[in-house]
């Protein structure tokens, strides 16, 4: 409970857990709605492009401004924007006969503009305001309540969807991003290191990206995440499962989202006692592995309950991956690139989540879904073995769980 002590890491946590909330609800109901509209795949991959643009181009700009710029301002900014972004999508979907499904893309780009910017100052204060030696509890407090808001945020709002509709359900979702502004607002202001050197804004973004490149730790835990997470992914796909597949609706809908956040929650609130870090390469390694065992098996699963235990697997496996690769860009980054280096860091996690979706999308509307997940999960397997063989570094990565120095 030691992180939980200090008003300023509760108030963060607060903020974030509304701001989960929102989000994840608003991915579910985005999804669906889409899907309703149209009954194609490839527009769910066109949904996951139309964020992924915004949010890649400008990320690496965003985590300048985080580095050089008032982080808890930006986290302000960009948390309004969101709430405004969900009025927007109630606004348009108020008559669903009338839906225009071009400006629920708009929104959505919008909202990725958004992001952008709140990824990397987000992940940058955050450094602000735990403690090094808090580092893994603090982390693992935080992930669990992001976690526990991913599993209620979808879980419920299926239900919301079905008796308020979409522009209801975007309603809510808009009050729980005025609450998570609450929260951010009532963090007190915190020392933040800026640069010393002026330099121009494209030789001060490439400073972050040569700290990783030239730590293979870091780039070769990044590039892992990514390419698992682009070919087996499947969550974009879960409208189709939920539809067409298992016949379980808008509510089965949302007890599958939230089941791989169920599993990843057990495994954060049990780092926060036994944090996964000592052999933290290995460990990363096999959690991937484990993660597409899980893909795999899901892709070809009939049954809704088979599904959710092996969606809740595959989020145990996801949540041990998180832990450490959170935990590891923490604490290999120095204070004066932090927020370039996040950015660097959410340029892989946006590439993996949305382009990923659009892959997905692309892909099950050539081969079918179930092809396309299963075929996705074997690949990650695979890239799990290159990047043992390729970068020795992180497979040997290990860190004292005591004083948190890499050893």
């Amino acid at each position: 409970m030691a992180a939980l002590k200090i008003p300023d890491i509760r108030f963060f946590i607060g903020s974030v857990a509304f701001f989960t909330l929102a989000s994840r609800a608003l991915a579910v109901v985005i999804g669906f709605q889409i899907y309703q509209i149209t009954h194609s795949p490839l527009s769910l991959g066109w949904l996951g492009l139309v964020e992924a643009i915004p949010a890649i181009s400008l990320v690496l700009f965003g985590g300048y401004v985080a580095d050089h710029f008032n982080r808890h301002k930006i986290l302000m900014i960009t948390r309004t924007a969101s709430c405004l972004c969900a009025v927007a999508l109630a606004v348009l979907s108020w008559h669903s006969h009338t839906t225009s499904l071009m400006g629920l893309y708009a929104v959505i780009f919008l909202a990725g503009i958004a992001r952008g910017f709140a990824d990397p100052a987000s992940t940058a204060f955050e450094a602000q305001i735990i403690p090094k030696e808090l580092t893994v509890n603090g982390a693992s407090w935080i992930s669990s309540m992001w976690i526990t808001c991913s599993i209620a945020g979808p879980a419920a709002i299926g239900f919301v969807f079905d008796a308020w509709g979409a522009a209801g359900s975007y309603l809510l979702i808009a009050g729980s991003f005025v609450l998570s502004c609450l929260w951010t607002f009532l963090i007190h202001p915190k020392p933040q290191i800026k640069p010393e050197r002026q330099e121009s804004i494209l030789k001060s973004i490439a400073s972050g990206w040569h700290f990783v490149f030239t730590h293979q730790p870091l780039w070769a835990a990044m590039v892992l995440d990514l390419f698992a997470v682009f070919f087996g992914g499947a969550m974009i796909l879960l409208p189709i499962y939920a539809n067409d597949i298992l016949h379980v609706g808008a509510k089965g809908l949302g007890l599958l989202n939230a089941a791989p956040s169920v599993g990843a929650l057990i495994i954060t609130l049990i780092a926060t006692r036994h944090p996964p870090i000592a052999r933290a390469g290995r460990n990363l390694l096999g959690a991937v592995i484990g993660f597409g065992v899980c893909i795999i098996l899901f892709a070809f699963s009939k049954h809704f309950w088979f599904s959710m235990v092996l969606l809740f697997l595959s989020g145990a496996f996801d949540g041990i991956s998180m832990v450490i690769r959170r935990s590891m860009v923490r604490l290999l980054s120095p204070d004066a690139l932090r927020g370039r280096i996040a950015a660097a860091n959410w340029v892989f996690i946006c590439a993996s989540n949305e382009l990923g979706a659009f892959e997905s999308g692309l892909v099950a509307a050539w081969i079918g879904t179930i092809p396309c997940v299963a075929v996705g999960g074997v690949i990650t397997l695979g890239i799990v073995a290159l990047i043992s063989w390729i970068a020795p570094q992180l497979r040997t990565l290990k860190f004292d769980p005591q004083t948190m120095e890499q050893q």
